[in-house]
């Protein structure tokens, strides 16, 4: 049965809670992870959310960002420069803001379904 004091993910990650007991400081700093919770304790290194949660977002915000300089360039054709200030400004802002959401969810659900490293079962 779930802990009734755990945090749903998404509440997690956008506060900065622990996923077991919904303590505040799951982050030490912008984007990296506490060594563990200050309420009871959790240890965060255990976890591996390694570049997943990159990998998402450049692929996302990367598709958002091409289709509205398309969309941009197609409606009003502005110079290049416009473009480069617009868009690479958005795509910086947009990743890194998001990337500390992204590796929070990812941590809490890894909690949440216990999920840890691969391992091969030998069925008798």
């Amino acid at each position: 049965m779930a802990d009734p004091t755990a945090p749903p993910p998404l509440d997690a990650a956008l506060r900065g809670l622990c996923p077991r007991c919904g303590a505040p400081g799951l982050f030490a700093g912008l984007l990296r992870f506490a060594d563990r919770c200050g309420g009871c304790g959790l240890d965060y290194r255990s976890f591996n959310v390694g570049d997943g949660a990159a990998a998402f977002l450049i692929l996302i915000v990367g598709g958002l960002v091409s289709l509205l300089a398309i969309l941009v360039e197609l409606k009003w054709s502005p110079p290049l420069l416009v473009h480069l200030l617009l868009w690479v400004p958005l795509t910086l802002i947009l990743t890194v803001g998001l990337l500390r959401v992204a590796k929070g969810l990812l941590l809490a659900l890894e909690y949440k379904n216990a999920a840890r490293e691969g391992r091969i079962v030998k069925r008798d």
